[in-house]
């Protein structure tokens, strides 16, 4: 699970990634304001703060240095640009094989039994 949050003056925005099942949300103050499933290098989400303007996440991988980068706009201004890097890309996608390999064998066990 990759997060990304920014806090604004009175909201606290958060995107959370899943490179497991791609499914991507979006909070404010805690509460969901958008999903989607993406699969893809890169994404959009576009949202109305509480009062009333427009904010867009883009979500990407950038190919040079392998890291996730969350560009923030808000009424089409960039506010901000946060990364995460390639380390913490390489630990999510080991945590996830680690996982299916323990999954795959607990049923194997079970269909020898």
């Amino acid at each position: 699970m990759i997060c990304f949050k920014h806090d604004f003056n009175q909201d606290l925005v958060e995107l959370r990634a899943s490179d497991w099942c791609g499914l991507e949300q979006v909070f404010v103050n805690g509460k969901r304001v958008s999903r989607k499933l993406n699969f893809g290098p890169k994404s959009e989400h576009q949202i109305k703060l509480h009062d009333g303007d427009p904010c867009k996440f883009q979500l990407f991988i950038d190919p040079s240095s392998e890291q996730m980068i969350c560009r923030i706009y808000k009424q089409n201004r960039l506010i901000t640009s946060i990364k995460q890097g390639k380390q913490n890309l390489m630990q999510s996608r080991q945590v996830f094989s680690i996982s299916v390999l323990l999954a795959v064998t607990v049923s194997l066990g079970l269909l020898v039994l």
